[in-house]
């Protein structure tokens, strides 16, 4: 049998998790702070913001439209690392690096059908890195960002990842006007080396993103991340999201923390791509 990428698994952890995650938001909104909640909540919607953060991203991935009633858990760890390289000039440090579980898939020839061979996957899949080269402060409300993006070809299964290094560029624009903050982020990578049996890479993405921030640190949110695989088939190239949530700034202690929990359906999306997906984030602050 031939293997093939699989996307999605199935696991009691990611259940546990999810369940401990909707616990501590409760929680930890009894014992927020209510001072600059509001004002840190708008900074780190700014992707390209000077607060240094840690983001630990939970995707769960349902339902793959073929009757498998399969799960796949994706934990993206997101730091954000604003680095000052002038007087009014910032270099932000963007890293993704993603840990899947889910289970194994292969591709049977005869007949040619999909099947699951009950075995599980997990381990580490391909990394991104961006780099955005961005103003200290909004004029006007408005801010952008522009540089680099590699994807790196860290997965450790050969069903988690391209084995491809990729490059190209991304951008991003912020405006800030009152309770709102929104903006569009975009980019697109090609893959220039890797092995040579794999399929070569050509990715794009555009995620917008609107929030609107409420008293005491709660805001309404929505970041639908946008992807076009330019080299698949016709009919089979996009996924499109759409969905919103919630989420709130907090304190425990001394820590600065946020919380968000949103759902999205794939309302456009390649065949055996997850239906939907509930994507739930904890991440620690460290404004300065």
């Amino acid at each position: 049998m031939l293997s093939i990428r699989p996307r999605w698994g199935r696991g009691s952890l990611p259940t546990c998790l999810a369940f401990f995650g909707v616990a501590l938001s409760v929680l930890a909104a009894t014992s927020a702070q209510a001072d600059d909640a509001s004002d840190l909540a708008a900074k780190i919607q700014n992707p390209i913001g000077s607060v240094i953060s840690l983001p630990f991203e939970s995707n769960f991935n349902f339902e793959n439209g073929t009757g498998d009633d399969s799960l796949q858990y994706v934990l993206s760890i997101q730091p954000v690392l604003p680095v000052g390289i002038a007087e009014n000039w910032n270099l932000i440090v963007r890293p993704v690096v993603p840990l899947i579980s889910q289970d194994e898939f292969a591709q049977l020839p005869n007949p040619p059908i999909v099947t699951k061979t009950g075995e599980r996957t997990f381990g580490l899949g391909d990394s991104t890195l961006s780099f955005f080269l961005a103003p200290k402060e909004m004029k006007s409300g408005f801010v952008w960002g522009v540089g680099p993006v590699f994807a790196l070809p860290t997965a450790t299964d050969s069903g988690l990842g391209s084995k491809k290094f990729s490059l190209g560029p991304t951008a991003v624009g912020v405006y800030k006007r009152g309770p709102w903050l929104l903006g569009t982020l975009i980019g697109q990578y090609w893959s220039v080396a890797g092995d040579s049996d794999r399929p070569d890479v050509s990715t794009g993405y555009i995620q917008p993103f609107v929030n609107y921030n409420l008293p005491d640190g709660w805001y309404l949110t929505t970041s639908p991340l946008m992807t076009v695989d330019w080299d698949g088939e016709s009919g089979d190239k996009w996924r499109v999201p759409v969905g919103a949530g919630a989420g709130k700034v907090f304190s425990i202690g001394a820590q600065r923390m946020n919380t968000r929990l949103v759902a999205y359906y794939n309302a456009v999306r390649p065949d055996r791509t997850a239906d939907w997906t509930l994507q739930w984030t904890l991440q620690f602050l460290f404004p300065r």
